[in-house]
């Protein structure tokens, strides 16, 4: 499971080094594919297959569901960490999430996601209410 903010900073060859704690869990192989919110996320190779399939069962009748499935499949780049950690973010991906020298990692529960760190603190200053105001029933539990 992932948890946590970290701040990596992107090379000049577009190499990120993971959070030494997620290390061991994506060791055995990664998926990066476009996020939500112009992000990437990051899934351990098994997690994001499961994802892609149950995905991909969607009707092909649908149109948004066709758009998704091609969207995801499209923005998949397989990787293994190097000795030291690292992956590099395809040029595509860094334009999508508009990645910068200062990144952000955080942990989504079952993800990782990279952002730009200014688009972070955007995006963490603008949904603080939602947050804050978080009375669904789901999160009942966590007030």
């Amino acid at each position: 499971m992932f948890f946590g903010t970290f701040t990596p900073k992107l090379d000049d060859k577009g190499r990120l080094t993971l959070p030494a704690k997620f290390r061991e869990e994506l060791a055995d192989g990664l998926m990066v594919v476009k996020g939500q919110d112009r992000s990437l996320a990051v899934y351990p190779r098994g997690e994001f297959l499961v994802r892609a399939k149950k995905a991909a069962a969607a009707s092909r009748t649908n149109p948004r569901a066709r758009a998704f499935v091609r969207n995801l499949a499209a923005s998949a780049d397989e990787q293994t960490p190097d000795a030291q950690g690292r992956i590099t973010i395809p040029v595509a991906h860094r334009s999508y999430a508009g990645l910068s020298k200062k990144c952000v990692v955080i942990g989504n529960v079952d993800f990782l996601e990279i952002w730009d760190a200014e688009a972070w603190e955007t995006y963490s200053a603008e949904h603080e209410s939602d947050f804050s105001m978080g009375d669904d029933e789901s999160f009942a539990d966590f007030l």
